[in-house]
């Protein structure tokens, strides 16, 4: 199930302004399908999404822990 969020583009500019925390993220296409998900620190995750041009749009919602990012995972994934 995707997150209920809007999609950012994935560039430097976003990736600059996300939050150094943990959370649940979700990479998507030009056309706004899923095309993966994951969990960690979202800065790091954002650059090396960013740096392997994993996908072109991010969306995430915040974590208070990993182990909080990893049930969000669960719950969106099932």
């Amino acid at each position: 199930m995707s997150l209920a969020k809007p999609w950012r583009d994935l560039d430097r500019s976003t990736v600059g302004s996300a939050p150094d925390r943990y959370a649940l993220y979700e990479l998507g296409d030009a056309d706004g399908d899923t095309v993966g998900f994951g969990t960690g620190v979202l800065r790091d995750e954002l650059k090396e999404a960013l740096a392997y041009g994993d996908a072109p749009k991010v969306r995430w919602e915040l974590a208070e822990s990993a182990d909080h990012a990893e049930r969000l995972l669960a719950d969106h994934t099932d």
